[in-house]
């Protein structure tokens, strides 16, 4: 019972890190010449990368912590 419920909690967190992962900005958005201007006119917005950035890192461990668990059940 408890490997069956660790490995739904194992898939929901990676599902939620691939969603984290695929919600983020490239490094490559805005080098065109008009979204480069835009952004040094208008600001980058920054706030929802630093978001995503950190429930990627929250996913990615609690991913690891799952498999470790399961390892050791």
């Amino acid at each position: 019972m408890l490997r069956t419920v660790l490995l739904v909690v194992q898939l929901l967190v990676a599902l939620g890190l691939i969603a984290s992962i695929l919600l983020q900005s490239g490094h490559s958005a805005g080098l065109g010449a008009i979204a480069g201007g835009a952004e040094s006119f208008f600001g980058k917005k920054k706030g929802l990368d630093v978001l995503l950035g950190k429930m990627t890192t929250g996913f990615a461990f609690g991913l690891f912590v799952v498999a470790l668990v399961l390892a050791v059940v």
